[in-house]
């Protein structure tokens, strides 16, 4: 198989962002990872997904690196910036600005061919850069598998636990250089 490069998105790829989200949100393995539904996703219009690529592709507050195999989109992940006294994506109070792992996919054809690592270690460069310390995301407690990838790519447990709607998740974080 060949292996996957890992790039940002471009703001013209609005299109392909909305077919892998609405792929990854499709997939019965990692619905528990997601807060919308296929459904949810497919209602979006146009304006949303060019706008949502606008900002992942060049924002210093949102970021998103794809995996591509043989020109197809593999794998995905994306970062939100948060700063200090904003409330994140499920209205959690931010103490000190920080960056979080979201919207985390590979394909299920492509899962341990090494694409998660590569995107995570895209996501951590990019963060290095901005002069974060830390990239942290929320993973839902069942989901061992997910669990197990973010622990070989360099993320423990925090000690924080909460229920979203997806149920109970834990926090966890990567220290960066």
């Amino acid at each position: 198989m060949t292996a996957p490069i890992v790039r940002r998105i471009r703001s013209d790829e609005w299109q392909a962002v909305r077919e892998l989200r609405l792929e990854s949100t499709s997939d019965p393995d990692a619905n528990i990872a997601f807060l919308e539904t296929p459904e949810q996703v497919a209602a979006r219009p146009e304006q949303f997904w060019r706008d949502r690529a606008q900002l992942a592709a060049e924002s210093e507050t949102a970021a998103q690196f794809v995996a591509v195999v043989d020109d197809v989109w593999v794998g995905s992940v994306s970062v939100l910036v948060r700063a200090s006294g904003q409330t994140d994506h499920l209205g959690r109070f931010v103490d000190d600005r920080r960056a979080d792992v979201v919207g985390v996919y590979v394909n299920p054809a492509h899962r341990g061919t090494g694409a998660i690592d590569l995107l995570l270690d895209a996501a951590a460069e990019w963060v290095t850069a901005l002069g974060l310390t830390w990239l942290s995301l929320d993973v839902h407690r069942e989901n061992l598998r997910a669990q197990a990838a973010y622990r070989r790519a360099g993320f423990g447990p925090t000690g924080e636990t909460f229920t979203s709607v997806i149920g109970p998740e834990i926090v966890m974080a990567r220290p960066l250089p």
